[in-house]
């Protein structure tokens, strides 16, 4: 009995003894404890709040305090804080939704690629239609600059409007340099719906139509929009199918209808062409209201009323 106690208290003794040695070994292998130098931080972080800060240091509670009065003053008069607040016009906002001016930038911008595609084909007759999707997105990046509450691209909205509308101006012709110009502007916007921004161009900070876009491609634009309209409530099933396409052409007919008649604007000043235009617009209006009813009748009808009012216009107004 003395003897196995004896054999397993050895046994024991050298696993103890195993252990040990395996962790003196493990601890001798460690890298050494680094060590810095106390001047190797400065400039890279601040020793304090109070120095890190310029004047006073925020409190915190004082900061909860003015954003829970600002929601109470916001919560009182909504349409005006929110107007205020974003630095834009409520009257956008009455005419187009936001789905609808970022559906047309991205339908638009998608066949503008296709539009500067070569040389050849630009300089051939490519340079027209360039020159009409790039007067469209132009307007559009206007309307967004000055659209009151949230949308996207507003940030870089004044930069692309005067780039875009610099050489849509251009496009009046073909040739290497406009084609190259061009050829800038679809990297421009394929960087712009990524979600790249080109917020550090320089912009006029206010909307001034006399440099954003000229009456033709409106016109030609406001065309084919009432073709697609009118296409798009031909039968009853094919309404029920493009209701969404139908709203957001009915709302950029009425956009294009207020644009027109903006200060700058070719004859805008005339009594006649703005009632004209101001006609146009409440109609397309009257259609996005009916299709809010889902009244076929209503929407068929008020798409025909707009046809008409643009048949007036090319009487009276040459």
């Amino acid at each position: 009995m003395h003897k196995q106690f004896s054999f397993q208290h050895v046994c024991i003794s050298l696993a103890a003894a195993v252990f040990v040695g395996t962790w003196v070994i493990a601890d001798e292998r460690r890298a050494p404890k680094p060590q810095f130098d106390a001047s190797e931080g400065e400039g890279v972080f601040f020793k304090s709040l109070k120095v890190a800060f310029r004047g006073q240091v925020p409190d915190l509670n004082k900061m909860k305090a003015a954003e829970a009065q600002a929601a109470k003053q916001t919560a009182a008069s909504p349409t005006g804080s929110q107007s205020e607040a974003s630095g834009g016009s409520d009257n956008w906002a009455k005419l187009i939704s936001p789905a609808s001016i970022e559906d047309e930038v991205k339908r638009l911008r998608l066949h503008y690629d296709t539009v500067v595609s070569t040389p050849g084909a630009f300089n051939s007759g490519g340079y027209l239609e360039a020159r009409l999707d790039l007067s469209v997105l132009a307007t559009l990046f206007a309307v967004i600059a000055d659209y009151s509450g949230d949308i996207r691209w507003k940030k870089d909205a004044p930069a692309a409007r005067d780039l875009i509308a610099r050489t849509a101006y251009n496009c009046k012709a073909g040739s290497t340099q406009v084609y190259n110009e061009a050829k800038l502007r679809k990297v421009d916007l394929e960087d712009l719906v990524s979600g790249g921004g080109i917020s550090g161009r320089d912009a006029e900070p206010q909307n001034d139509c006399t440099s954003i876009v000229d009456r033709s491609p409106l016109m030609e634009y406001l065309e084919l929009l009432v073709e697609t309209l009118e296409d798009g409530v031909r039968d009853e099933k094919t309404y029920k199918d493009e209701g969404e396409s139908i709203k957001r052409n009915a709302e950029l007919l009425s956009m294009v209808g207020e644009v027109l008649v903006q200060e700058g604007m070719d004859e805008a000043d005339d009594e006649d062409y703005t009632g004209l235009s101001d006609s146009m617009t409440q109609e397309a209006t009257a259609v996005v209201k009916a299709l809010g009813r889902d009244d076929y009748a209503a929407v068929r009808q008020g798409v025909a009323k707009i046809r008409q009012r643009c048949a007036s216009c090319h009487d009276q107004i040459r």
